[in-house]
């Protein structure tokens, strides 16, 4: 799957999940999630400033075995989670109807 495709997918997931699952929004509560190993999918937005406040996020899903995802916008990635503000990062805990969209995020990662 190409960048793009991904990002795209990975948007398309934290929606469904928000409606039909849950989703935790923030580096706080994804690092919990993360921790908790609770977090299906993390997803990360790559304009965030300082870069400080997600750096720890791409280490600890590896240790975790959590799939991550980077996209280019706070604001999108904020908008697709249903915020009226930007997010630095959402980690979708319940799948919810996101279930297979996450499977093909994965999978394509596992390639």
């Amino acid at each position: 799957m190409e960048e793009k495709q991904l990002i795209e997918k990975a948007y398309e997931a934290i929606e469904l999940a928000k409606t039909s699952g849950k989703v935790k929004k923030g580096t706080n509560e994804t690092t919990k999630a993360i921790e908790k190993g609770i977090a299906k999918l993390v997803v990360v937005a790559k304009d965030t400033t300082p870069a400080e406040i997600i750096m720890h996020l791409g280490p600890l899903c590896k240790e975790k075995k959590v799939p991550m995802v980077t996209v280019p916008s706070k604001a999108e990635l904020g908008t697709a989670a249903g915020m009226p503000i930007s997010t630095s990062s959402v980690a979708i805990i319940q799948e919810g109807e996101a279930k297979n969209i996450i499977k093909q995020i994965v999978d394509s990662m596992t390639e």
